[in-house]
């Protein structure tokens, strides 16, 4: 077997996993976004971390529609030795690997700007969603219990909220255990952390696994674009369209 031939063959078969791994998680997204009780009810104690700050219905949607279309098209573009493909296969990792690049810049020099961002969407979402819509209830329920925290930045995000308006008090998570009605005064004598800033420490405690992953997403989407265009330079030397 060739060099160009192994190559292709180990194309078209990282590409298929790519495939039917986006078509899974595709399935699954739907599943949840029309059934998310039965759902939750196979996945069970694993559940919680799966669902913080996102509605993974969609999330998977997305996610699961972006792996069939890369793994469509290296599949494809391998296997047809096709240019079109491998070039827009390579195109859409390229623009992948440039965007996550950027989002990694603002996450780690402004952290300030990618905070405010962050704010603007969810701060809005816990005065309208929270204890009226119950997937938002829910992701932040589970949020606050894993992270052990409370709103956004703090407490004062609940303020003129629907939830304060029909309760007349904070969520429980933004006082101590011990508290019986979390009014405003419970609220800011226990000083419970936002879910943000938790988050944050959280991500730094598992700094080397994160910097592990993301290190591994990087060289594979490396590996993908190189082998892509190895395999584009050899059909263009040899003539094939």
């Amino acid at each position: 077997m060739g060099c160009f031939t192994f190559i292709k063959v180990m194309m078209v078969l990282f590409n298929l996993i790519i495939f039917l791994g986006g078509a899974a998680l595709l399935a699954v997204g739907i599943w949840v976004s029309v059934d998310g009780g039965s759902f939750l009810k196979v996945i069970g104690p694993i559940s919680a971390q799966a669902m913080q700050f996102v509605n993974v219905g969609y999330f998977c949607i997305a996610i699961g529609a972006v792996l069939v279309l890369l793994g469509f098209l290296g599949c494809c573009g391998a296997q047809k030795e096709s240019k079109c493909l491998l070039i827009m296969f390579f195109a859409i990792i390229m623009v992948i690997f440039i965007a996550e690049l950027a989002a990694a810049v603002v996450a780690l020099v402004y952290s300030s700007f990618a905070e405010s961002i962050l704010k603007a969407w969810a701060t809005p979402a816990l005065k309208s969603d929270y204890g009226t819509q119950s997937d938002v209830t829910q992701i932040w329920n589970t949020t606050m219990t894993e992270l052990k925290c409370c709103g956004f930045t703090n407490y004062t995000d609940f303020s003129g909220s629907s939830y304060y308006s029909s309760h007349h008090s904070y969520p429980p998570f933004c006082c101590q255990s011990n508290t019986t009605t979390c009014n405003l005064e419970a609220a800011e004598s226990s000083a419970i952390e936002g879910c943000f800033n938790r988050l944050l420490l959280t991500l730094k405690q598992n700094a080397n696994i994160v910097g592990g992953i993301a290190a591994g997403i990087c060289a594979l989407e490396i590996a993908a674009m190189v082998v892509s265009m190895v395999l584009y330079c050899h059909i263009d030397k040899n003539g094939v369209s």
